[in-house]
């Protein structure tokens, strides 16, 4: 159940925070980020080792630096044999190639977040159709049913539907509650202030119903949980970004 939190203000120093948790199976092997696809040497991201993907890329390069990050939707799947990784997505975006040029039937429900200092998009396929949204001012919720709040969600189940609304509900209002950080050159820990020790899970345990950060066993011993933390600020010809492997890790600071 990743999540991903966007702050946008226009008039600050800094327009663009976004704050994504991403949540995985964590017996599936990756990489912290750097820059691993030759073709597009300016972007970032953490790699994923089974698909070659990624969930979350930054591209540095040019006037305007383009932060892309992926969640999983709800929805009709693609078809087995035919289906392409989410995980190729951050990275066309990044390229700014548009999604509507892809085959989109071919993956399975997403929602995209695309963030520049000038403005947020959320593209969101739930298997038959693409909806492009732009994110107003403010702090916006980004889940895997969707933009929280938004009519039209993503149907899911009831208990996971209950679960990401207590999340929503719980971070938006700790996130509104503190000062709104303008990251410089910092070190990570001075850069995000009050935003951080929320970022870490604001102390909840793994199985609170709000929790952020979580970790559950299945039967068969797997373990799925919050695997990575993610931050990144977006300003007028410049991007920050800094990465945790896990809630308590320390920040570490990478472009």
């Amino acid at each position: 159940m990743c999540t991903a939190f966007v702050s946008l203000e226009p008039g600050s120093a800094v327009p663009v925070l976004v704050l994504a948790v991403r949540d995985e199976y964590t017996d599936r092997q990756w990489l912290p980020p750097g820059r691993y696809w030759p073709d597009q040497p300016e972007v970032t991201g953490g790699l994923d080792l089974v698909a070659g993907g990624t969930w979350l890329a930054v591209a540095s390069g040019g006037a305007e630096p383009v932060t892309a990050c992926l969640l999983n939707g709800f929805g009709h799947t693609a078809p087995k044999g035919h289906r392409l990784s989410r995980g190729g997505l951050p990275l066309v975006a990044a390229s700014g190639q548009p999604l509507g040029s892809l085959p989109l039937e071919r993956y399975d429900p997403f929602h995209l977040v695309l963030a520049r200092s000038s403005g947020v998009q959320v593209a969101s396929w739930n298997g038959s159709s693409l909806d492009d949204h732009e994110l107003p001012a403010g702090l916006s919720v980004v889940l895997n049913d969707g933009v929280a709040g938004r009519p039209g969600a993503q149907p899911c189940p009831s208990h996971i539907r209950a679960t990401m609304a207590a999340r929503a509900a719980h971070f938006r209002a700790r996130l509104q509650a503190v000062a709104r950080p303008e990251p410089g050159d910092e070190q990570p820990d001075d850069a995000w202030g009050q935003w951080l020790p929320i970022a870490h899970g604001d102390g909840l345990p793994f199985d609170d119903p709000a929790a952020l950060i979580r970790r559950l066993e299945s039967p068969s011993g797997r373990v799925w949980g919050s695997v990575s933390i993610s931050l990144v600020a977006l300003a007028a010809g410049r991007v920050r970004y800094d990465f945790a492997t896990s809630s308590g890790a320390a920040l570490v600071n990478i472009c």
